[in-house]
């Protein structure tokens, strides 16, 4: 039997294809998916199904469609989309739910299979309960196989579908077919480096920027599937000779924007080829929204609200006092940020935005998804209405800490990582941590994943707790210098090294 690990959660499904994942696992763990949808819906359930683009994909469609068909589901192929498309079509074409063959950021030997499931005619990941019933249903084989099913399916224009999305990004951030700028000028024309991986980000990225009135010049968008480097948008994985960092001054661009295999995460290069970071690019779509609202002269009487996973720098919290809103933390992960998105909000509450210090955007105006088309229009509209550079706004953002220490230093993150057997092999780690700093008086703990500890004064805060969709355990640390922030992330280390002594 293959040690290589399949990872199952409320992410959905992921492997190494050959090994841990193959199209059996697939066609059941798709069984397993369609069966609970068939006896939530009581008919024949209508599902979207398409794939992130990587090479092999579509053998990984395929029995995610085989598997769905085998548990009673008409199937709406949509071909190679990115994730947020997913969630956009499936509105549209009023379908049950949808199933994405996608391993987002992972790298290229691996897969996998994502869900999102229907509620109020919005899309998203399903909670952490249905997920687990979805798991429970795969693990014991229950498809619920129909051995009578003989249900076709319908394939959709990719094409069309590409468009659809763009569409709607475009429409809510430019309806006028331009973008604003408050000084009342008809159009704003950046210049716009894009590398989507050769995957799906690439078609619809394009798209948009056509809508948006940008020119856009596509790094590495020739849609083969095949990774020009590991495709997580981070700052070493766009730091290469001739990447995005090196392209967009070397091309006299205003931005650079890099998506990961599925597009749901949105990491930003500044003009001068810096790149900001993935951290940024909630807080800037968040300023982006807050901005729209003074210029609109929109105003409400509840506090506005931001919602956010426990790993998200506390920028957010920042800029949230500057504009007189709320942060809301959730655990990590995105079905549990919608979760609690749709929560407020049922519940009246003023909810302007959510998402992921991941580079994850979730607008509910558009999805309920992490969609990198909503944060690269939002950014963009940002710069056309206040005519500051990305690193101009960079600074404005650092201007926001809470005291004046914070101020001038800024933000410093640093992210660790170490192997994990399986995922309950951080529980002791936790447990210990909690010892030490539940008795601490200077610093908060929060436990709902893993444990983070704040020390507020100081504006510094760790986070330690296993990867959902990775066998590892991560561990953060943001202060205001890359001194103290290194700090305490080796007091931390030195803490969970002493279990062992």
């Amino acid at each position: 039997m293959s040690d290589a690990p399949l990872i199952l959660g409320v992410s959905g499904l992921r492997g190494i294809v050959g090994e841990s994942l193959t199209p059996e696992v697939a066609v059941r763990y798709a069984g397993a998916f369609g069966s609970w949808l068939r006896e939530q819906v009581g008919d024949v359930p209508l599902v979207l199904i398409c794939r992130d683009g990587r090479m092999g994909g579509g053998v990984m469609l395929d029995a995610a469609a085989a598997g769905l068909r085998g548990a009673g589901c008409e199937v709406l192929d949509c071909g190679i989309q990115t994730t947020p498309t997913a969630g956009v079509l499936a509105s549209i074409y009023e379908c049950d739910g949808a199933m994405i063959a996608t391993a987002s950021h992972n790298p290229g030997e691996w897969n996998g299979l994502k869900c999102l499931i229907e509620d109020n005619q919005s899309f998203s990941a399903p909670n952490a309960q249905i997920a687990n019933q979805i798991i429970t249903r795969f693990q014991e084989s229950k498809s619920g196989w129909m051995s009578s099913a003989d249900i076709e399916g319908r394939v959709l224009e990719s094409a069309e579908c590409c468009a659809l999305h763009a569409e709607y990004v475009s429409n809510l951030v430019a309806p006028n077919g331009y973008i604003p700028r408050s000084s009342g000028q008809d159009a704003y024309r950046p210049r716009i480096v894009v590398d989507s991986v050769n995957s799906s980000g690439t078609t619809v990225t394009s798209d948009l920027m056509q809508r948006l009135g940008a020119s856009s010049i596509q790094l590495h968008g020739d849609g083969s599937g095949i990774f020009p480097h590991t495709p997580e948008p981070t700052k070493e994985n766009l730091s290469g000779e001739g990447g995005l960092c090196d392209a967009v001054p070397g091309l006299k661009a205003d931005v650079g924007f890099a998506q990961d295999p599925d597009a749901d995460r949105l990491a930003i290069v500044d003009e001068k080829g810096e790149y900001i970071g993935e951290e940024y690019t909630l807080v800037l779509c968040a300023i982006a929204l807050m901005e729209a609202r003074k210029a609109n002269n929109e105003s409400t009487t509840d506090k506005p609200v931001f919602v956010v996973n426990l790993s998200t720098s506390r920028m957010i919290d920042d800029v949230a006092k500057h504009y007189g809103a709320e942060v809301v933390r959730t655990a990590v992960g995105e079905a549990n940020v919608v979760e609690s998105m749709k929560s407020l909000k049922q519940s009246g509450r003023d909810v302007v935005l959510g998402g992921e210090g991941n580079g994850g955007v979730i607008w509910s105006e558009v999805t309920y998804v992490r969609d990198s088309l909503s944060g690269m229009a939002l950014v963009l509209s940002l710069m056309a209405r206040t005519g500051k550079t990305v690193s101009q706004l960079v600074e404005m953002v650092n201007s926001f800490g809470p005291t004046d220490k914070v101020k001038a230093n800024g933000y410093t993150i640093i992210k660790k990582k170490s192997a994990l057997a399986k995922k309950s092999d951080a529980d002791p780690v936790v447990e210990h941590l909690r010892g030490i700093y539940d008795a601490q008086d200077d610093c908060r703990v929060d436990l709902q994943d893993g444990i983070r500890i704040d020390w507020d004064a100081k504006g510094v805060w760790a986070h330690v707790r296993a990867s959902n969709t990775e066998p590892i355990m991560r561990v953060i640390v943001e202060a205001p210098s890359s001194e103290e922030a290194e700090s305490v992330a080796a007091t931390i280390d030195e803490q969970i090294a002493s279990m062992g002594s």
